[in-house]
């Protein structure tokens, strides 16, 4: 109902703004007045978002301290146990932490010696590692 009556009015502001051009009345070339520095505000508010992406992704890119190499701590792997439970195997030095995750706490389960043949290039798992984890879990399961 009131789109069809602005509808209407938009339609009879037309109309008299047609007859009054067509009689010489009015210029209707002429852009209204301000529009220049709408445009310059919209100009200038577009340049300063370019530069604030520009700057953020510089920042993301080239932040200390945010390099490959992870320093002395390194995640090795994990494995979700729960919705919101996890075991994570963490690498500090030489030293490898099973880690319980969950709950906003976090427990160190078992603390072992990196394994002799483990290189942190290559991601592939150790033979027997899933079973041994499974055997802890199972073991700390049986003790609850």
């Amino acid at each position: 109902m009131i789109s069809r009556a602005v509808a209407m009015t938009v339609r009879g502001l037309a109309g008299i703004l047609l007859s009054l051009s067509a009689s010489g009345l009015y210029a209707a070339a002429e852009p209204p007045p301000g529009s220049g520095a709408l445009l310059q505000g919209l100009l200038g508010l577009l340049a300063v978002m370019a530069a604030l992406f520009g700057f953020f992704w510089l920042l993301r890119r080239y932040a200390p301290g945010q390099t490959s190499a992870q320093g002395i701590v390194r995640v090795v792997g994990g494995v979700m146990v729960g919705p919101r439970e996890r075991l994570v195997v963490v690498e500090v030095g030489d030293t490898w932490l099973l880690l319980g995750v969950g709950g906003g706490q976090i427990n160190t389960l078992h603390t072992l010696p990196r394994p002799a043949g483990y290189s942190p290039a290559s991601n592939e798992p150790l033979p027997g590692f899933a079973d041994k984890l499974k055997d802890l879990v199972a073991r700390r399961d049986n003790r609850t």
